[in-house]
């Protein structure tokens, strides 16, 4: 390996966020105790260098690290999604630690660390980067969950978090060994090489591998039954925390589950299937159903079981699973392919129905990282400094005394259940048709039916605002935090807007599988 292998250009949006973060905490050791405000700009500015960094890959196709890191357009989306992510969560965050004393300059560099470990694992070309990429990625958050010590719930937010972390990390590293086993490779190009010309010491290790990635990854994007955790982490984690960790972890989990099972095994079947001259099949990777079974549970359960919450932050933890259930219909639409054969037999395949799938999950995330930082944005503002207020009747009567911020949680919620006009609404559009056109109807329209049940307590949420007589008020109401809110309810009404007028599906591309 030479220095043109390794090429650092490449992956420099990532890098430069990571050498940031490193230089950040170095600096923040000279920066006085009560001038942490200083770390918090700095951590901002690293944040938008990495993203005109990443604006400028757009369009780029590339690679790093012999291979194992991609450059490419779903690589910048993802970064970008990522960035956005911390730069809001920086501001909602930027009071909140003055004022519940937990103003420590750690912070922002954890935050930016963890951010970075995002964006590798959204450029993973090797299932060794994936692997790196989620303890980057998972390593800062179990810090920042524990974040508000000595509150016993923050420190057992943080303990439960590792605990199950680590153990989830345990199946990914054992399904990545498996997966080397049964193909002599880590690499995710040469997998899909040695699937299409059947070159496997083991398609059963190759399946039960997959499977377990599936676990370990299930794990940080809080999929059913891997979504044990999420309520208390949620509810015992500083609540800017909670709105980082709710989206960075289901970005980065969701681009390394993209990338490893429509790169590496998107074409792994169970059956072999035999030439048909003149004719065009629609074939399901051997893990679909495993993923589409994942997708309607998880949409289920974090629905039904989000009814009954009185806590904003567990209302919006089980929210959390079920949107990630909504993505998990794209990721699961993404196993189905298309084989055709011309009238001399010859064999054409094609991943488009892979390719929208991706582009789906992709303006899904982009819409989930507006919509759930603002909700708990607007949860930080009414919190109280000793961590109580987050009860549903602590929002009553919020419409009249803060009309405005009122206005941008009604946003958000509408936004969640998917009403049009929303972020939440395009991404759940483009999500049920990648799941139509992969012919799995039944499951887009579980999708609809619980997306209606969620307006239940959406909207619960809305009618103490508004209807209830309470005593409601913004406890946090400050420039950063008031900047966050209105950048998230701008985003999520141009992802309501935009996508449709520029044709989305086409114009916001994932880039071409192979």
């Amino acid at each position: 390996m030479n220095l043109s292998d390794l090429n650092y250009a490449a992956a420099l949006p990532a890098l430069s966020l990571a050498l940031g973060a490193t230089v950040l905490l170095f600096l923040d050791v000279f920066i006085p105790k009560n001038r942490k405000d200083i770390t918090a700009w700095l951590a901002i500015i690293g944040v938008v260098v990495s993203a005109i960094l990443t604006l400028s890959d757009f369009g780029k196709s590339d690679s790093a690290f012999n291979g194992m890191y991609v450059q490419d357009s779903f690589t910048a989306l993802v970064n970008l999604t990522a960035l956005i992510t911390a730069f809001l969560s920086i501001l909602a965050a930027y009071s909140y630690l003055k004022r519940t004393n937990t103003e420590r300059g750690e912070y922002y560099p954890l935050l930016l660390f963890s951010t970075a470990g995002a964006m590798f694992m959204g450029s993973s070309g090797d299932l060794v980067m994936v692997f790196v990429a989620l303890e980057l990625l998972s390593i800062p958050l179990y810090v920042l969950a524990g974040f508000r010590r000595p509150d016993p719930k923050s420190e057992e937010s943080a303990m439960k978090y590792f605990l199950l972390g680590a153990f989830a990390t345990g199946f990914l590293v054992y399904g990545i060994a498996l997966m080397y086993g049964a193909t002599g490779t880590t690499n995710l190009h040469d997998i899909f090489a040695k699937v299409s010309a059947g070159e496997l010491t083991s398609s059963f290790l190759l399946l039960l591998g997959s499977g377990l990635l599936l676990v370990g990854l299930g794990f940080k994007v809080a999929a059913v039954p891997f979504h044990m955790w999420t309520p208390d982490v949620y509810q015992g984690a500083p609540t800017p925390v909670t709105a980082f960790m709710s989206v960075a972890a289901k970005v980065g989990g969701f681009a390394a589950l993209l990338r490893v099972l429509t790169i590496a095994v998107p074409s792994l079947v169970v059956t072999g299937l035999q030439s048909q001259p003149g004719q065009t099949v629609v074939l399901h990777a051997a893990w679909q159903d495993a993923v589409a079974v994942m997708a309607g549970l998880t949409v289920i359960l974090g629905n039904f079981v989000a009814i009954q919450q009185r806590d904003i932050k567990r209302l919006l933890a089980y929210s959390s699973i079920a949107q990630g259930g909504y993505i998990l219909m794209a990721v699961a639409a993404a196993g189905s392919f298309v084989i055709s054969w011309d009238a001399t037999g010859n064999q054409t395949v094609s991943f488009q129905i892979a390719q929208s799938a991706l582009q789906g999950a992709v303006i899904y995330l982009m819409a989930y990282a507006f919509t759930n930082i603002g909700a708990f944005t607007v949860a930080i503002a009414v919190e109280k400094d000793d961590g109580t207020g987050t009860l549903l009747d602590d929002f009553s009567g919020l419409g009249k005394s803060r009309p405005l911020l009122a206005l941008g949680m009604s946003i958000f919620m509408l936004s969640l259940t998917g009403i049009p006009l929303t972020g939440g609404f395009t991404g759940k559009w483009f999500v049920f048709y990648s799941a139509v056109s992969g012919q799995m109807t039944v499951l887009a329209l579980l999708g609809v039916l619980t997306s209606v049940i969620s307006a239940y307590y959406y909207l619960r949420v809305i009618v103490k605002m508004w209807f209830e007589t309470g005593e409601a008020d913004a406890k946090d109401f400050s420039f950063a935090l008031r900047s966050a809110v209105v950048i998230c309810v701008v985003g999520v009404l141009i992802l309501g807007t935009v996508p449709f007028l520029i044709n989305a599906a086409q114009s916001v591309t994932a880039v071409a599988l192979r």
